[in-house]
């Protein structure tokens, strides 16, 4: 694994936080299963990921400088 990404785009991470956040959501009256904890996960990964690149060239089409080495 020499390739790095960010957090935010890692279904990993995502259905860690899900799992943590399932039980509490369950206390509070919400029910999230196995089945829809891994379409969430999907889902923000794939949300993450839209949001990042629409940032990076929102970023890039407003910079006043340009990029340089």
């Amino acid at each position: 694994m020499l390739e790095m990404k960010p957090w935010y785009q890692s279904k990993t991470v995502w259905g860690a936080l899900i799992a943590i956040a399932a039980p509490l959501l369950g206390r509070a009256g919400l029910e999230v299963g196995g089945p829809d904890q891994a379409e969430i996960a999907e889902a923000m990964t794939t949300l993450a990921g839209t949001v990042g690149g629409l940032l990076a060239l929102y970023g890039r089409l407003t910079a006043t400088k340009s990029v340089g080495g």
